[in-house]
């Protein structure tokens, strides 16, 4: 009796051993994203119930942010996986060779539009999303604001001062938006566009969302944002109408790359397979309602109708080219009323 309680013991102890020692078998990816706060623990959770020996770790900031930090690290990485950061920035890290190419398993049936055309391609698509306008209809009728349809709309001087959108050097909000412009104006209109514009900005913010929610606080009576900070606002009861321009939005694409160099690229494989994968897509359409595996029904409510069919046509390898070209004119112009920096 007395070995077999010492056996006993022995083998809780082992056990008890044994835990952590599995445990620590998880690989801890270092993952750099752009998403937005409250979707880091649902992509996190999905991610690791999915792939079990991965540990995500993320590093998040705005896409400008993030985008400089992985420029700046790119003769020494730290980051093993992007996950959730603009087409814009990864096709720019592309053209540096700064990209693992990797095809994720069925990585083939994402929509064409929304995926690397490499092969191996270097990135693939997660969702979409389109600027659009937060109007404060409470704001609106106190300072008898005219509701705007048209990006020319905001041009009215009626709404001098009433008007915030995103910085583009560190928002890709901001970038998206002017990127829209520029597809649907051509560079020379668009410029004069913005010049105009700024006369009734108050205000140019770091984030993406902040306009959005500034708007939503009647800080401001239109607010240039994105679709979902937009639906979100609405859906938690704010008194926002979410105006996408009938003249055209522009629009950027979520997407995940794996970085040349990571000392974990097995794992940081394992983590690409799972993000173009039904169940990702399925959590991705909590949040935006154009996602890039065809098929999945988002479940999302709120999205304005229409909107797909207002997208404008915008070269992404090309803009994503000229992106520094183009951010360091706009800052030449217009930086002098952007928010100071945190």
């Amino acid at each position: 009796m007395h070995r077999r309680l010492l056996a006993t013991a022995a083998a809780l102890v082992l056990g008890a051993i044994a835990l952590p020692a599995e445990a620590q078998q998880r690989t801890r990816l270092t993952v750099y994203t752009a998403l937005e706060n409250e979707q880091l623990a649902p992509f996190k959770t999905a991610a690791e119930a999915a792939v079990r020996d991965i540990e995500i770790a993320w590093v998040r900031d705005s896409t400008g942010v993030i985008t400089a930090r992985l420029l700046a690290e790119r003769a020494n990485p730290r980051a093993d996986v992007v996950w959730g950061l603009s087409a814009f920035s990864l096709l720019q890290m592309e053209a540096l060779d700064m990209l693992e190419p990797y095809t994720p398993r069925g990585a083939e049936a994402l929509r064409p539009a929304m995926r690397s055309d490499r092969s191996p391609m270097t990135w693939t698509g997660m969702d979409a999303f389109v600027s659009a306008i937060c109007f404060n209809t409470a704001v609106a009728r106190q300072r008898n604001l005219p509701r705007p349809a048209t990006w020319a709309d905001l041009l009215n001087p009626a709404l001098r001062g009433q008007v915030v959108m995103p910085n583009p050097a560190s928002s890709g909000t901001g970038f998206l938006t002017i990127a829209g412009w520029i597809g649907a104006m051509g560079e020379d209109r668009a410029w004069q566009f913005m010049t105009s514009l700024h006369e009734n900005v108050q205000v140019y913010t770091h984030s993406g969302s902040a306009p959005c929610n500034n708007a939503a606080r009647g800080e401001y009576g239109a607010g240039l944002s994105f679709d979902m900070r937009a639906v979100t606002l609405r859906n938690q009861g704010a008194p926002i109408d979410i105006i996408v321009p009938t003249d055209g939005v522009g629009f950027d694409l979520e997407a995940t790359a794996i970085l040349r160099g990571t000392r974990n690229l097995a794992a940081a494989q394992r983590l690409a397979d799972f993000a173009v994968s039904r169940p990702a897509m399925e959590v991705y359409g909590r949040f935006y309602a154009l996602l890039a595996l065809p098929g999945v029904t988002p479940s999302v409510q709120g999205y304005p109708a229409d909107f797909e069919q207002r997208l404008v046509n915008v070269n992404f390898r090309e803009m994503g080219a000229q992106r520094e070209r183009i951010l360091a004119e706009w800052t030449r112009r217009f930086d002098n009323k952007s928010a100071p920096r945190n």
